[in-house]
């Protein structure tokens, strides 16, 4: 008999119920989920002029949101939103004061050690954005030159490795958001501003000097963005896998992206007529958590 009481054992510790995570305990007990969102990564997530949160990562994290409470079987779910900065996106989802955040966050391995990723959304590689008229074509010319980058980010920390390495002479600033990057840019405070170059878009696009821009440049980074999720908390991390391969497949995601990529969004009314690259298109025929950085 002894040597069946380790299978017997086993057989009751997988029939038991797996137990919910702090978030969805919390999503539980509250009756309300909260959406980590942004102030300018235009078109992820981004506000309003009237301080509504908007984007293609936010509109997302409303159909994962609504696959919680029809798992949960709760009758209402209210989504919350909470603004959070590059700096601070990944504790706040830490903290447990964020149950997503929807924005443009990078899955890499170094926040793997901190929080997990769902099936990344957008697929990306940070490039330049200079004044149309500076004459600057590739990285080299910055030689010399003044780049900024959104303080948090994974550009920031890729464009030091690369002037360190290649002993570029780049003389780097942060700026605490991508609005105060653009404006230094423009200001002729900076030459450059690194950055998702599918952000540089969109931060242009709202400009009405936009043509005195452009994005410049090979990719410095492959960038698979991804709505971050705890750590601890696999059964909420499956429930958000499982709905994001839902509506890869049942093509609502293409849908969503065509919405923010290709035709006007708010506040301008503007498109910026970005068809989904290849990258995004390849790794949605797998769909997957699972990236190789």
């Amino acid at each position: 008999m002894k040597t069946l009481q380790p299978i017997l054992c086993l057989g009751l510790a997988l029939a038991m119920p797996v137990q919910a995570g702090p978030a969805l305990e919390r999503i539980q007990s509250s009756g309300r989920i909260v959406l980590a969102h942004r102030e300018s990564s235009v078109p992820f997530s981004y506000l309003l002029p009237d301080g509504r949160p908007v984007g293609y990562a936010v509109d997302l994290c409303l159909k994962l949101s609504e696959a919680v409470r029809k798992k949960l079987k709760m009758k209402e779910l209210n989504p919350q939103f909470l603004l959070v900065t590059p700096a601070n996106r990944i504790q706040m989802v830490v903290d447990g004061k964020a149950d997503m955040e929807c924005g443009s966050t990078t899955n890499n391995a170094e926040r793997r050690e901190k929080v997990a990723f769902t099936v990344p959304h957008y697929i990306t590689g940070a490039r330049y954005l200079v004044r149309a008229d500076s004459g600057i074509t590739d990285l080299a010319q910055f030689d010399g030159k003044t780049m900024v980058s959104t303080k948090g980010t994974t550009p920031l920390k890729s464009i030091t490795q690369a002037n360190n390495e290649r002993a570029l002479h780049i003389n780097i600033l942060e700026a605490p958001d991508h609005a105060k990057a653009m404006e230094m840019l423009a200001a002729g405070q900076a030459d450059g501003f690194v950055m998702d170059d599918v952000l540089l878009y969109g931060i242009v696009s709202a400009r009405p000097d936009a043509a005195k821009f452009r994005v410049v440049g090979k990719f410095l980074t492959i960038e698979p963005l991804a709505i971050v999720l705890p750590k601890n908390d696999p059964e909420l991390k499956a429930i958000v896998d499982e709905e994001m391969k839902r509506l890869i497949a049942s093509h609502e995601a293409h849908a969503i992206y065509e919405r923010w990529f290709l035709k006007p969004i708010p506040p301008k009314n503007t498109a910026l007529n970005l068809p989904m690259n290849y990258l995004l298109k390849d790794f949605w025929k797998y769909p997957s958590d699972q990236v190789p950085y």
